[in-house]
């Protein structure tokens, strides 16, 4: 069995942040992979800022999306600077992400699920990022029935108490990435089989 994929580094919320935005519609080693290429030539914003998007494409391929996200990630780079000089309710020093929801959906490329990974992982704030796992190991524990990440961000947020917020994504990557697979998880071997209704598992070993 795999190790899950860990992409995120820790405790730093621009490298969390620009890996999350290059997750979106990507599979997870192929964001690790590209996030590592990249980071070895754009340790903070002002170095992001100053590569071309051209530049930029060659170190992300073949993550999804790759010519748009070239594209606007100079840009997200150049608008945490403009926020670091501001200083914008004293939330962001020397190119800090901002630690705010509605400060990090004003960036281009981020959505809710990128915005809650930087406050959870990058801050340690209570925030439900709700990506592929989250979605179908939710539904198939029976702790929402939900189609779409914003309903399913919001069940979760009223039955699961506040301090496990920030832990959630993480925890269900985790299970999604090696066991609670899309096809044939391994519920057999699961640490949750005896409270998993499995609700929508149709092939389980």
């Amino acid at each position: 069995m795999d190790a899950p994929v860990k992409l995120m580094p820790q405790k730093d919320p621009f490298r969390i942040l620009v890996s999350a935005v290059l997750s979106t519609r990507t599979q997870d080693p192929v964001t690790a992979a590209a996030s590592a290429r990249l980071f070895r030539h754009a340790r903070d914003p002002q170095a992001l800022s100053r590569l071309s998007p051209a530049r930029i494409r060659t170190l992300i391929l073949p993550v999804g999306f790759y010519r748009t996200k070239a594209k606007l990630l100079p840009r997200l780079a150049r608008m945490l600077m403009a926020l670091s000089d501001r200083g914008r309710r004293g939330q962001c020093r020397d190119g800090d992400v901002p630690r705010t929801m509605e400060e990090l959906l004003e960036l281009p490329g981020v959505g809710r699920k990128v915005a809650s990974i930087v406050l959870s992982q990058g801050y340690g704030l209570p925030a439900i990022a709700v990506d592929t796992h989250v979605q179908r190991v939710s539904n198939r524990l029976d702790l929402v029935r939900t189609s779409r990440p914003i309903d399913t961000e919001r069940g979760l947020m009223e039955i699961l108490p506040r301090h496990a917020w920030k832990d959630w994504n993480r925890l269900l990557v985790a299970l999604g990435q090696t066991i609670c697979r899309p096809r044939q998880p391994l519920c057999s071997v699961c640490p949750l089989s005896r409270l998993c209704p499995r609700r929508g598992v149709s092939d389980s070993r």
